[in-house]
């Protein structure tokens, strides 16, 4: 419910900034606002989560996103609401999400042990784009017919139940490590990962392919009715073509034998880069919404199989710092890819912006081919780094 209301906000909140401004930069704009403090905050916020119990961090910042979310309701629908207010309010839920992500990727972990993570990380990412798939769909049908105002609603109401579900766990509570200095704790971390070969390849593959290759969907408003001719509806249904490959692809990884890990990455990279080039392209709603399938699923399949293998090669006393690098390229690198993307649309077109993406996601699927070429990497050893 929580994730259903999440998303039926995300394309609510993307209309109401085009509806207010029609202007693809300030589309670009919010998404940025959104995520990029994660690229900036998380390093640190890793920290957080490797000297702090988990469980009562993570409740923190589900608590400040539940008091955002209702101010964003409340402002909508009394008619208060105003662009700027809109880009304060997405930079505010950054902030939170930056300190959240680390610690919920590193939670996982301590809920379901090591043996059982790929398939907890594929079922969660099979959830969490099951409503993306219905999510945006219901969205677009509530704001043509009503108005952003009851999305937001709905997600204010829904949030409740996460923080329901972590007071009801029973997981033994983490021990405190001691406080030590944060540019020492960031130090470690980036040394840690950066001594690792693969590790490092699979954050970078991860990293540009979050910039450049799921930022479209933040100027999809632009795309949906400057090239498609359509209105919010069709919107929801393009995010929803995004979530329904992203489903198949959680399902296809989980399925896989843990030696295919290492080379299904660059693999998905190579169809995500075609697939965005593709859409870019399509003609109709429908051959959009089938190559937003195509695009999802090879994003999901990056994403799950990459967030495997660092929570297993990554020992666990560095695994919030590690999981904070991983969220800086996998989620903090999109807004940078918005923003990029949206002054580029503006300057030779949506078309040819999302072709730019493609493009690049296709060099970085080369470069990570030749770096487990030159080591040998054909399959995957999931044993925590020394």
């Amino acid at each position: 419910m929580t994730l259903l209301g999440t998303w039926i906000q995300t394309v609510a909140l993307s209309w109401l900034v085009y509806r207010l401004s029609h202007s693809a930069f300030l589309l670009g704009l919010v998404s940025f606002c959104a995520q990029a403090p994660i690229f900036f905050i998380t390093p640190f916020a890793g920290a957080i989560a490797d000297r702090n119990d988990r469980r009562t961090v993570f409740a923190t910042t589900r608590a400040l996103s539940l008091a955002q979310a209702a101010v964003l309701t409340f402002l909508t629908l009394t008619n208060n609401i105003e662009i700027n207010t809109v880009i304060v309010l997405a930079l505010v839920l950054g902030i939170i999400t930056a300190i959240e992500v680390p610690t919920r990727q590193s939670f996982t972990v301590e809920m379901v042990g090591r043996e059982d993570l790929r398939q907890a990380i594929a079922f969660n990412a099979m959830m969490f784009n099951f409503a993306r798939t219905i999510g945006p769909a219901i969205g677009g049908v509530i704001v043509a017919a009503i108005g952003e105002g009851l999305c937001f609603l709905v997600n204010t109401i829904s949030s409740a139940a996460v923080l329901i579900s972590l007071f009801l766990m029973r997981i033994q509570r983490r021990e405190a490590r001691p406080a030590s200095h944060p540019w020492e704790d960031l130090k470690h971390g980036f040394r840690y990962v950066t001594r690792h070969p693969h590790i490092r390849m699979v954050l970078f593959l991860s990293a540009t392919t979050a910039c450049f290759g799921t930022s479209y969907l933040a100027l999809l408003p632009a795309f949906t009715e400057g090239t498609l001719r359509l209105g919010a509806d069709g919107l929801g249904y393009l995010i929803s073509a995004f979530g329904a490959g992203a489903v198949i692809g959680a399902a296809i990884v989980s399925r896989l034998q843990e030696r295919h890990l290492a080379l299904l990455p660059t693999v998905m990279a190579v169809l995500l880069g075609a697939s965005l080039i593709a859409f870019a392209n399509a003609p109709s709603l429908l051959l959009a919404m089938l190559f937003g399938v195509s695009t999802g699923l090879a994003y999901l399949g990056i994403a799950v199989s990459s967030n495997t293998q660092v929570q297993l090669l990554a020992e666990d006393a560095m695994l919030g710092r590690v999981m904070a690098f991983y969220a800086m390229g996998a989620l903090g690198s999109p807004p940078i890819g918005a923003l990029l993307l949206g002054y580029i649309a503006d300057l030779i077109g949506v078309t040819n912006a999302f072709m730019l993406g493609g493009a690049i996601c296709l060099v970085a699927a080369g470069l990570s081919l030749g770096s487990l070429r030159r080591r040998g990497l054909a399959s995957f050893a999931g044993k925590p780094a020394e």
